[in-house]
């Protein structure tokens, strides 16, 4: 989910074959559809999760799609993995935050490598010239200013 844009996709694929695909945003519209929705889908694609428009914004277009894509997302979470981001939890929600994660470390057990990209670094900043400072003048305009005037 991008929560930008609005935009939805995800896939699930059983032993090497694509089995469903969705990727969705009102600006692109369906941008991909393959294979039958899954279950937590039929009452986005029934009509039973419209946008409401807000009656406050008495210009306000329709919706570009039948069903918010971000819902739909917080229901694909729960669906697939067992819990939800932004939505509101069910009491047969995992929590997240709870789940064990295993992290890794790069190592470089030379050195050599980080030698070489801080040599690298270090000639770079040695080709630069010094840094010009700009503050805005009472003009509006952007006015350059030397070290002394900090």
């Amino acid at each position: 989910m991008h929560s930008v844009v609005d935009w939805l996709a995800f896939a699930i694929w059983e032993d090497g074959t694509l089995v469903r695909s969705l990727s969705l945003s009102p600006d692109s519209g369906i941008m991909e559809n393959i294979g039958d929705p899954l279950e937590f889908e039929c009452p986005y694609w029934a009509g039973e999760r419209a946008v409401e428009p807000d009656p406050a914004w008495d210009d306000e277009e329709p919706y570009a799609l039948p069903f918010h894509p971000l819902e739909m997302g917080e229901d694909a979470l729960r669906f697939l993995f067992g819990f939800v981001i932004e939505g509101l939890p069910d009491d047969a929600d995992l929590n997240a935050e709870e789940i064990p994660m295993y992290g890794f470390k790069v190592t470089d057990p030379t050195g050599r490598e980080q030698a070489e990209r801080e040599a690298a670094y270090a000639e770079a900043i040695a080709r630069m010239s010094p840094p010009r400072r700009f503050r805005m003048g009472p003009d509006g305009k952007m006015q350059e200013i030397g070290n002394d005037d900090l």
